[in-house]
């Protein structure tokens, strides 16, 4: 299963700075394979004009969401702007950062008419939305650049989980502290608390999509919120009390 190669996210010569060759062959070999489990999905279930609705199914089972998506991404941004792609899917495709490796991106471009390749993209994200996860725009706008975090529910992207854990209880995070609650701080980590299982630990502020809208919070998610907020206020008059004492 593909599914367990790490998507190495640099080019070669990054890799190669970086000593990872090893992880950027891998992943590489994964991406060429992919391109073809592509090409091959099309040609199985393309007919005429018809596309198969289950054409990608098969090629998400076996090489999962992330790496299918940088593939297709690829795929678009080296057809530069060709018309027979919708604007929507290469807006879409624009948002996945493929470092420049010309000679290495080259080889996973999935081949097949352009059109039949914006079927593709677009049976893909319809795909992806089907799984129900929180996205960007349930999400308070700006918030990496504006919002202190800190008592927010914050929502994790995908991208840092594995897709074993992609649900919405691994995605909600209530941000205690840390120095990267605040925008403007040098510090990135944050202490939180999953509000789905209630493990603490810390992420890296780039590692959330934004402060969740307020009317988007699970009623399972608002119970375990309220837990928490309640044990940081006590923890918070226990310390000003504290304070007092040693006075």
């Amino acid at each position: 299963m593909e599914t367990e190669t790490y998507l190495y996210p640099y080019s070669a010569g990054e890799a190669k700075d970086r000593g990872e060759l090893a992880l950027w062959r891998a992943s590489h070999q994964a991406n060429i394979a992919c391109k073809k489990a592509i090409g091959r999905a099309i040609r199985n279930h393309h007919h005429g004009a018809f596309l198969e609705e289950n054409c990608l199914q098969s090629v998400l089972q076996n090489f999962g969401y992330k790496r299918t998506a940088w593939v297709l991404a690829n795929t678009v941004q080296q057809l530069d702007g060709d018309s027979r792609i919708s604007g929507q899917n290469q807006s879409w495709a624009s948002q996945t950062y493929i470092p420049p490796d010309k000679r290495n991106t080259m080889e996973f471009i999935v081949t097949g008419h352009p059109a039949v390749v914006d079927r593709v993209v677009d049976q893909y994200r319809r795909a992806y939305q089907a799984l129900g996860l929180f996205s960007p725009s349930q999400c308070r706008p700006d918030s990496f650049e504006r919002l202190d975090y800190e008592g927010k529910v914050l929502v994790l992207s995908p991208d840092v989980l594995k897709e074993s854990y992609w649900n919405e209880r691994a995605m909600l995070w209530y941000a205690h502290d840390g120095f990267g609650c605040s925008p403007h701080a040098i510090g990135r980590s944050i202490r939180c608390t999953g509000l789905g299982d209630g493990e603490m630990t810390r992420w890296n502020r780039a590692d959330f999509i934004g402060v969740l809208k307020d009317e988007f919070l699970p009623d399972w998610a608002a119970e375990k919120l309220a837990e928490l907020k309640d044990i940081d206020q006590t923890q918070s008059e226990h310390s000003a009390m504290d304070g007092m004492t040693m006075k």
